[in-house]
């Protein structure tokens, strides 16, 4: 290749043929591909995304900013991948192409805001069926060759052959998985649809319930899903109905909360006509609709106690009867529920029959607030922005750092609903402010409109519960010099602690490592192990 030694084509060539053989993670074997394209060619960021429909999913990025990986790239907005998609043999575009690239902005560490830099892409397929794409991107105009072109197609095989031995890994995996339920996982995925992106995550929290989804969704037990308003009940169940033997039967959904007390027994059960006025015709209840299938009952705490006992009753025999009538059916129904109350408050109080809520909580499953979740705020921030882009046909939608300081040090009350709505209010802010439209919008600290980092309704992240007690102040002090002196002594405690490894200190506090220096530089604290507590 050009400009490339012999031994350093082998030392980056070698060590991916040899991976083709081994039982490597998927993640792990598409980051070895991405490094060693990083090794061969001139460019400062690289990608991996699979076809999934309509839709191009990254699977591994290297050089492009945290929320890039949350994106979805539909083909049909973005002509640069989809005419690499239909080429038959890799693409080199001339660094001052008209056509928008996908990138523009979010190379990572880049200050300013790139509009123009090449890019050399190539299609892969699979057993002669279109799987993705392989992007290159450089700073610098003018980096790619033809020569490098030429050495893409020959490097593209030997990125297929990744690919295929991780598909074929995957299948055999796999094999005791129904195919329906995969086509449906990836349907899902593929749509954009708000019951796909919520529940991508890296964080331990968020894959500690993804596999717990995995493990109690093929099953027939009733799950009790928990929560904060907005961390994403419904698309936990819908994940739940997706991954179990009754996928390609109906999922119902009912919010009880939403039901008129007089009605819901109605709504649940059916009712026969004269049952009640109004009630001109029989009618069908949601647990009738919702036969071999799923029903989800949300804010199951509201229903009221007599709806109560009828529900168990069901529960226990599949037996109901319709308002107003002697008559018994049968069903066939997988219930999964969830509340946003503790449902064991709900029984001490009297509001909740204890012997339904043994019932209902077969399988608890809770989920964890957003502000658990770590740099995944970033993931979900980039696939709203890039439906915003979408929405608003913008050339290209991106974060500067101090938005993304911002994001991370926020604890996120309303979740990851808050952050959706967030994000589209921030994108119409930053419109306003710049007229003629930008080609590439950054949404910065003050578009979000967040607190200052380290200040947020509830502190920083991790300071409660196990922060230490605040320093009492002086009569009069002002609230916030009170804040910052408590921040100070917890901060300065959590780095001695930690023998001022700056690292493992913003691990324990779940913030990024530059925003704690950042939090550090304006508290005062000195960045050695000279400060003084």
């Amino acid at each position: 290749m050009v400009n490339m030694t012999i031994s350093a084509l082998l030392a980056a060539l070698v060590p991916l043929v040899a991976d083709l053989s081994r039982e490597l993670p998927e993640c792990e074997r598409y980051r070895r591909l991405l490094q060693a394209v990083r090794a061969l060619f001139p460019c400062d960021a690289v990608a991996l995304l699979r076809l999934e429909g309509e839709w191009l999913v990254p699977l591994a990025m290297d050089g492009l900013s945290s929320d890039a990986l949350g994106r979805r790239f539909r083909v049909d907005a973005h002509p640069r991948l989809q005419m690499l998609l239909q080429a038959s043999q890799p693409m080199l575009f001339p660094p001052g192409s008209d056509l928008p690239d996908p990138y523009d902005g979010l190379i990572d560490g880049l200050c300013g805001q790139l509009e123009v830099h090449d890019c050399m892409g190539c299609a892969l397929a699979i057993e002669g069926q279109a799987w993705g794409l392989l992007t290159l991107d450089a700073l610098v105009p003018g980096r790619f060759t033809p020569a490098h072109l030429a050495a893409l197609q020959a490097f593209a095989d030997l990125a297929a052959a990744t690919v295929a031995a991780t598909v074929r890994i995957n299948r055999l995996a796999e094999r005791v998985e129904n195919e329906h339920l995969r086509a449906e996982r990836y349907r899902l995925a593929a749509s954009g649809a708000a019951s796909a992106h919520q529940l991508m995550g890296h964080s331990p929290a968020m894959q500690q319930l993804l596999q717990e989804i995995e493990l109690v969704g093929p099953s027939d037990l009733t799950v009790l899903i928990s929560g904060e308003t907005g961390v994403g009940k419904e698309l936990v169940a819908r994940a739940l109905h997706a991954r179990s033997g009754r996928a390609e039967r109906p999922l119902v959904i009912v919010n009880c909360a939403a039901l008129p007390d007089t009605l819901v027994e109605s709504e649940l059960f059916g009712h026969v006509r004269g049952a009640f006025t109004g009630a001109v015709q029989e009618r069908q209840g949601k647990f009738e609709w919702a036969d071999g299938g799923t029903l989800f009952l949300d804010e199951v705490g509201e229903l009221p106690l007599p709806v109560q006992a009828k529900l168990l009753r069901v529960l226990q025999s599949g037996q109901l009867q319709r308002l107003g009538s002697d008559r018994e059916h049968h069903v066939d129904v997988r219930l999964v529920v969830a509340s946003n109350r503790d449902l064991a408050d709900e029984v001490r109080a009297g509001r909740m029959r204890a012997d339904i809520y043994h019932r209902l909580s077969v399988y608890p499953l809770p989920v964890p607030p957003l502000r658990e979740r770590g740099r995944d705020v970033l993931l979900l921030s980039g696939f709203f922005l890039e439906e915003n882009r979408n929405r608003l046909g913008l050339g290209s939608l991106r974060l500067d750092r101090e938005a993304q300081a911002a994001l991370l040090a926020y604890d996120w009350p309303g979740n990851v609903r808050e952050l959706e709505h967030l994000i589209g209010r921030s994108v119409l802010k930053a419109l306003g402010r710049h007229r003629p439209r930008p080609r590439i919008l950054s949404l910065t600290a003050a578009d979000l409109g967040l607190p200052e980092p380290g200040l947020s309704s509830g502190g920083p992240k991790g300071v409660l519960p196990s922060a230490p007690p605040a320093p009492a102040g002086p009569v009069g002090q002002s609230l916030r010099a009170s804040v910052q002196a408590f921040e100070r002594q917890w901060v300065q405690d959590c780095l001695q602690r930690h023998d001022y490894h700056w690292a493992a200190a913003a691990r324990e506090l779940q913030l990024d490592r530059a925003n704690l220096a950042r939090l550090a530089k304006r508290l005062g604290i000195s960045p050695n192990r000279s400060a003084k507590k």
